[in-house]
């Protein structure tokens, strides 16, 4: 996990020094020493470098959660994203690769939509267009002989997040590294679609009252983003959720269907999938053993639950191989006490426990 950290912050480092140059030139150049990005997220890095630093923000963002859901699970995402910050690969199109994308492409949305918010990206910034509606709104009620004031004591206000723009830009980046346009190509687009539309499906609205103590004669509200770990919970119930599919040929090329028992298949038409769901093309390993070829790290040495049932227990994280068990004795501060002026003194207390690895 700390190697992991490192390499984010070295990436993220590497795009604030590419908003500290006021050259095209010169920041094409340092979009090019950043490994892993295809010739066009290189072009869109050099034309937008701010909005780029927001991307780091949101990959990292992604990554931390997708480790925090399967903190438990076999496979623990924890070697997506080791080999660079911008691109995450995982050779088996299972339903972890599925979760990985999309969690990865709603973190890219929600940071740069965030960014806007705050002023950090110069080509956007707060929506306006609930405002403008609602003037619209009211400037055709007052031409009718209306009454130009909301049937409600609220009104658009603050800085609402421009969520559209968060999608537009991380679709422009995410998407522009499919490159092969085959059935893999087909399942990341898929699920980089479902993760980004997600954060707009779960935009919140937040309202301040306006009034003498404490009244709330008006409200003000505006459009936020949810809490992040809002998003990867609704990922999670779609991962479990998530349906296996196949591509065709058609007319247009290459289209992603439902797969099915091969005497279903035989006599019905073929089902597309939904645009929320996540999809994938191949069964997942069992995560047990390490696997170079597959890309996995195996349970060995992983810490567990020896009392607890379902992801985290010992007897399904350690694959019937059995744990070793370790007494661990280590000191903390305790009995804490705040001494005038101003100082706290706490002795030293000795605790064990016991901590379970997988054989």
């Amino acid at each position: 996990m700390w190697k992991i950290h490192n390499k984010l912050l070295i990436y993220l480092l590497w795009i604030m020094e590419i908003r500290l140059v006021s050259s095209f030139v010169q920041s094409s150049k340092l979009c090019g020493r950043i490994p892993g990005l295809t010739p066009p997220q290189r072009q869109l890095c050099g034309e937008t470098p701010d909005a780029l630093i927001a991307l780091g923000e949101g990959y990292q963002l992604g990554a931390h959660e997708c480790q925090y859901q399967f903190r438990g699970h076999r496979w623990n995402c924890t070697q997506v994203w080791q080999r660079n910050v911008f691109a995450h690969v995982m050779h088996i199109a299972s339903r972890e690769a599925a979760y990985a994308y999309a969690i990865a492409s709603a973190g890219a949305a929600y940071a740069v939509t965030a960014a806007c918010a705050r002023g950090n990206i110069t080509m956007c910034g707060c929506d306006v267009r609930h405002k403008a509606a609602e003037t619209t709104a009211s400037t055709k009620v007052a031409a009718a002989g209306g009454a130009s004031q909301p049937a409600e004591p609220w009104k658009w206000g603050g800085c609402s997040a421009d969520v559209d723009f968060g999608m537009r830009f991380a679709r422009k980046f995410m998407d522009a590294r499919e490159l092969e346009h085959d059935a893999r190509s087909l399942m990341n687009l898929h699920n980089n679609r479902a993760g980004r539309t997600l954060v707009k499906k779960l935009l919140r609205t937040d309202c301040k009252c306006h009034g003498v103590s404490g009244s709330c004669v008006m409200k003000t509200c505006w459009k936020s983003l949810p809490p992040f770990r809002l998003i990867g919970d609704r990922l999670m119930q779609k991962y479990h959720k998530a349906k296996t599919v196949h591509a065709i040929r058609g007319k247009r090329g290459l289209k992603l269907v439902l797969s099915r028992r091969k005497h279903a298949a035989q006599k019905s038409q073929p089902s597309w999938p939904k645009r929320m769901e996540l999809v994938y093309l191949q069964p997942s390993p069992n995560y047990c053993e390490r696997s170079v070829q597959m890309g996995t790290l195996g349970t060995v040495g992983r810490l567990c639950n020896h009392t607890a049932h379902g992801p985290q227990s010992c007897d399904l994280l350690c694959c019937g191989r059995g744990y070793n068990t370790q007494q661990i004795r280590r000191s903390r501060q305790c009995r804490c006490q705040f001494r005038w002026c101003c100082q706290v003194e706490c002795d030293a207390c000795e605790e064990s426990y016991e901590e379970f690895t997988c054989k």
